[in-house]
């Protein structure tokens, strides 16, 4: 799981700093368990953070946002799950506010 979250050696002597790497990477860990269980374990770590690594969307300025990625089985999972799309030919601007308001709450 090291290399799939791109560790690298941390160098730290500061408790308060220790602490702190410890925490974002505990951190890391549980949502990556988290998505594991929500997906029903059928993909892997290598998939899953390879695949939200490459879901990008592109700006078409007045328009909104198209897919810069392709569909795969987890990404029409991750839709389904986290109930969301990205995959229409178009996203519109306010559709794309309402996906962030809700991540946040």
């Amino acid at each position: 799981m090291k290399s799939e979250f791109k560790a690298r050696p941390v160098y730290l002597k500061r408790d308060d700093r220790i602490k702190a790497h410890f925490t974002t990477c505990f951190m890391a860990l549980m949502i990556y368990r988290f998505l594991e269980k929500k997906l029903e374990e059928k993909f892997t770590a290598n998939e899953i953070i390879d695949t939200l690594r490459e879901m990008n969307l592109t700006e078409n300025l007045g328009d909104g946002y198209t897919p810069a990625y392709t569909r795969t089985d987890l990404t029409d999972m991750l839709h389904e799950k986290f109930n969301f799309r990205t995959d229409y030919e178009i996203t519109k601007y306010g559709t794309m506010k309402k996906i962030f308001k809700e991540t946040k709450s």
